[in-house]
């Protein structure tokens, strides 16, 4: 059999799915050494895994005390084969093809992927681009009638953002390590957005920890009327006195000075972009990294649309087919035939790219997986159904010549929210009353309350502020977040940073404030965009990096003494475990010789007390020690956050 063609996917899983989708199911698998394909007709389909070519500094700069970090800076940065294994691959089977369709996500990063296969291939040959939103078989087959060319621009962009990411990390991380000799595994890393989001979390923390609370009282009146309770609040009051003498003039009744009851209409949640669904997911316990991973996966699997879209608004997509073959998966959906509205909702963002993330197939899943798919799944179907129909009431009462409020809800029709329940409503019963009838007043109660710091980020609400600052673009955000967990930066699920955090970020303010401005990084990002769009060319962005980068480093210079001394102070905060129960030496974060962590004692070889640590997950010591003498150490992984003793001995 002659191949004509050769298509070429990101992964192996959309390969195996188009090859099956194109053939009506009749391929045959194949493998070129450990590489699998699969064969049909005139037509060969491979996957890749990722990135074909790796972006890196000659070998001659890789160590790291031979160099001058801000030399790196003007280095040129080499392209090598990162898996040689389908490299080859690549090369043997499009021998003698008359046509490539390259047919990578429809993405910056997968144009780029796509790009650089062009290296590998022979001269002359065509080259096409397939694009599609899903793997669904119309999809599949609607792409490969109306191939399209390769976009150079867009691929460039995603080049530019290679090249600008290695030279800001390289230099910077070199500095930053080297200054205050956290070498080796310990090493700090610094980067171009991820310097930035994490400044977001340290200003954060200073904050709440500069933050004064300011008490203040409220009045709760317990009222009744027809046999129905309810409560009314007043305003803040800042004076406890004031407070108790409002309380002392409360009669037996209190007067309704103002009644209002209407029938409101709820709109439905919009469809989810990247972001809002990575937030939603991250209310059921999903990390952004893991999240993405599922959606990544449901799409390969033809179960869900291209997840990395900034889309909020539905194209022409078929509803009805979509809705019947929910019904076989999630009972409720067949009420949403009875509820359907006229248009779907829509959102503030509209991009022709890629669609909003909603189900493209019945997938019956288990596990972590199906809770992923039934989250999308039910936003499609909210997203198509009524308004929820709510009563709401609102009075206001007069007692003690103070006024009090007191709000009613109740839900008259529950449509989207009937195949939507992430987001929760309380109901809240108010009698309805009438301007100038008096209530009786059962119980009155004076709280103190105080004012409170603002709440530290979760990965949801993070994600939107680094959307909302042009931090990072909707792919690579949740990898961002992921990297300062690994980095262990940040810890926990309100998110805080470790002191080797709070140093870096304060250090590199003190040295060159810029790095740490969501500014420059979202300035940065949209050059990227002006080069997709033929706006800007590489070069001239990358040049532009450049500077801001030397301008940056000829302050860190000036004061790499103190910038190394306070991060060292703070790495050796970060791993101290109290004190030794048998000497009174610190205990301090050790490494064994084949790398892993544990505690053991300053005092070493005079006193051999040691602890074994957990070797994932982030540990730390906030100062709590047993009923034994040894410390208590808290422990963050998959989630969860807990405390042990750290003699496992102990009972």
């Amino acid at each position: 059999m002659s191949v004509k063609r050769l298509i070429v996917c990101e992964k192996n899983i959309a390969a195996r799915r188009i090859a099956g989708i194109l053939s009506n199911g009749n391929y045959v698998k194949k493998n070129f050494g450990k590489v699998p394909y699969y064969e049909f007709d005139d037509t060969i389909v491979i996957g890749l895994k990722g990135h074909i070519m790796k972006l890196d500094y000659p070998s001659r700069y890789a160590k790291w005390n031979a160099v001058n970090p801000k030399e790196l800076i003007e280095v040129e940065p080499v392209k090598k084969i990162s898996n040689s294994y389908v490299a080859n691959a690549i090369k043997k089977l499009s021998e003698g093809v008359e046509e490539v369709i390259i047919a990578t996500d429809y993405d910056r990063e997968g144009e780029l992927i796509g790009a650089e296969i062009i290296e590998l291939l022979p001269k002359n040959v065509s080259i096409k681009r397939a694009r599609f939103s899903a793997i669904t078989p119309d999809e599949i087959k609607k792409a490969f009638s109306n191939l399209g060319e390769l976009d150079i621009n867009l691929a460039k962009a995603a080049e530019a953002r290679q090249y600008i990411d290695l030279i800001w990390g390289a230099s910077l991380t070199r500095f930053i390590s080297l200054s205050s000799n956290q070498l080796g595994s310990d090493f700090l890393s610094v980067g171009r957005v991820q310097t930035p989001t994490l400044a977001l979390i340290v200003e954060r923390e200073k904050e709440i920890e500069n933050f004064v609370p300011e008490p203040y009282w409220i009045i709760k009146l317990e009222l009744e009327k027809d046999g129905a309770k309810f409560t009314a609040t007043s305003k803040k009051i800042k004076d406890e006195e004031k407070a108790r003498k409002i309380k002392e003039s409360i009669g037996n009744f209190a007067r309704v000075k103002k009644f209002d009851k209407k029938i409101v209409e709820e709109y439905p949640p919009p469809p989810f972009d990247t972001t809002t669904f990575l937030k939603e997911a991250s209310y059921l316990g999903f990390s952004a990294t893991t999240s993405m991973k599922i959606a990544e996966e449901l799409y390969m699997n033809g179960c869900i649309s291209y997840p990395r879209t900034d889309n909020t608004v539905y194209p022409s997509i078929p509803i009805n087919i979509i809705l019947s073959k929910l019904e076989k998966i999630f009972p409720d959906a067949k009420k949403v035939a009875s509820m359907r509205r006229r248009v779907p909702t829509r959102g503030k963002k509209e991009s022709h790219d890629h669609p909003p993330i909603y189900p493209v197939d019945a997938c019956k899943l288990e596990g972590h997986h199906g809770k992923i798919y039934e989250l999308i799944a039910r936003r499609f179907m909210a997203t198509v159904s009524k308004n929820a129909i709510l009563e709401k009431k609102k009075a206001v009462l007069n007692a003690g010549g103070e006024e009090f409020n007191a709000e009613g809800l109740k839900i008259i029709e529950k449509n989207w929210r009937e195949v939507y329940p992430y987001l929760k409503i309380q109901e809240k019963e108010l009698p309805d009353m009438n301007e100038g009838e008096d209530i009786r007043v059962i119980k009155v109660k004076v709280e103190r309350k105080e004012t409170k710091p603002p709440k530290r980020y979760t990965q949801g609400s993070l994600l939107v502020e680094m959307e909302k600052l042009g931090l990072g673009t909707k792919s690579t955000r949740h990898e961002i977040i992921g990297k300062l967990f690994q980095r262990n930066y940040i810890r926990g699920k309100q998110i805080t940073p470790t002191p080797a955090a709070i140093a870096v970020t304060e250090a590199l303010k003190k040295g060159a404030e810029i790095i740490t401005m969501p500014e420059m990084t979202a300035m940065l990002e949209e050059d990227m965009n002006r080069i997709a769009d033929r706006k800007k060319t590489f070069e001239e962005v990358v040049e532009e990096s450049k500077q801001i980068l030397e301008k940056a480093f000829s302050t860190l210079e000036e004061k790499r003494q103190v910038i190394g001394e306070t991060i060292k102070k703070a790495v050796q905060q970060q791993n101290y475990f109290g004190k030794c129960p048998k000497c009174g030496g610190n205990l301090v974060m050790r490494k064994s010789k084949n790398g892993k962590r544990f505690i053991g004692c300053s005092n070493y070889p005079r006193c051999t007390v040691t602890y074994p640590l957990p070797q994932k997950g982030s540990v730390f010591f906030e100062g709590e020690y047993c009923e034994c003498g040894s410390p208590k150490i808290t422990i963050i992984y998959g989630g969860k956050k807990w405390k042990k003793c750290a003699d496992p001995n102990c009972n």
